[in-house]
């Protein structure tokens, strides 16, 4: 299945989970597209100063493949700093969250499993 850009929704959410900012969610596919157990496929972009607060994954893992600009991810309980072509796995009740901290926008590619 081929899904263009254009037939993609874009949704723009204000202070995702306690955050700061907003945050631009492009889903790639939607519920009923795939037939394993996945919540959501998504790009995510956060300009800078944004963030997603923390929040934690119970009963499901999200995964983030960070494609472009500077960030930092509070992974389960410590702080980390992140870049292009780091990934980041939470699941199994641990908890994230995610800021930029670079001058450009912060762009992951996110998908979450439920188990």
């Amino acid at each position: 299945m081929l899904r263009t850009e254009q037939e993609m929704t874009v949704e723009i959410r204000e202070r995702m989970r306690g955050g700061e900012g907003i945050v631009q969610i492009k889903h790639l596919f939607k519920d009923g597209d795939l037939k394993g157990k996945t919540r959501l496929v998504a790009e995510i972009s956060i300009p800078n100063g944004g963030s997603i607060g923390f929040h934690q994954h119970d009963q499901e893992e999200e995964i983030f493949y960070f494609l472009a600009g500077e960030g930092r991810v509070k992974d389960h309980d410590q702080w980390k700093e992140v870049k292009a072509g780091d990934a980041l796995v939470t699941g199994e009740g641990r908890g994230h969250a995610v800021e930029n901290i670079g001058s450009d926008p912060l762009v992951i590619m996110a998908v979450i499993l439920t188990y």
